[in-house]
């Protein structure tokens, strides 16, 4: 249960702290200080239990990991039940607190959930959300992949990971809220209920194809240093 207890508190610290940024502290930090807020959740996790995990707090990144045949499926699925518990575990509890301030309402102030279309931050469309939840993944993905290789530089791979995560968020924030991560959807999602639940389907679908695709261009070798070309 070790690496299903590292996954649960990962994928907990991310939801809590990026989507309690978004949702306590947005106003004060802007989009650039969520999307740090993310990226160093994850860079904290990273060092804090990838030597236990992998740290890969992250659905996505597990089903990734499978196709690029660094993980049996079976462990994926103990892995994504732990984070998935983990995300909804923390945004129960970010409700809770969210909840403590007076003219806090679910429904108006919302739990960091993503989304897109008209009234949802710059209201793009379903089309562009798909695409940019489809690429950043994908992308995403093959960073994780790149910087966890056998002959990558171990200690430098949550960085690595922790910025492209940051990157990402700067630009697609307005886009989708940046999911590329389906646990991290799912857990807020729950919550705050209505359009969220509604439009989950995204977050989950496109993540798992970008982080699927890259992990194939590994297992074929074109990426992965590990390879003799």
């Amino acid at each position: 249960m070790k690496k299903q207890v590292a996954e649960f508190i990962g994928t907990f610290t991310l939801v809590l702290f990026g989507c309690g940024s978004a949702v306590i502290a947005g106003a004060d930090i802007g989009l650039t200080g969520i999307s740090f807020a993310f990226g160093l959740a994850l860079i904290g996790m990273a060092y804090a239990i990838g030597p236990v995990s992998g740290c890969h707090i992250n659905p996505a990144v597990s089903l990734g990991a499978v196709a690029a045949g660094r993980m049996q499926m079976n462990e994926a699925i103990k892995y994504i039940i732990a984070q998935m518990a983990g995300a909804i575990a923390a945004a129960a509890i970010l409700l809770m607190i969210a909840t403590g301030k007076a003219d806090y309402a679910v429904s108006v102030n919302g739990l960091g959930q993503n989304g897109w279309g008209a009234g949802y931050l710059g209201e793009y469309n379903m089309f562009a959300a798909f695409v940019f939840e489809v690429v950043a993944t994908f992308l995403f993905m093959v960073v994780i992949l790149g910087a966890t290789g056998a002959n990558a530089p171990a200690q430098f791979a949550g960085l690595a990971i922790g910025l492209a995560l940051v990157v990402i968020h700067l630009v697609g924030i307005n886009i989708t809220g940046v999911s590329v991560n389906p646990a991290r959807s799912f857990g807020p999602a729950l919550f705050a209920g209505g359009t969220a639940i509604a439009q989950l389907w995204l977050f989950i679908v496109a993540p798992i194809i970008g982080a699927v695709a890259a992990g194939l261009l590994f297992k074929s070798g074109i990426l992965d240093a590990d390879e003799q070309s």
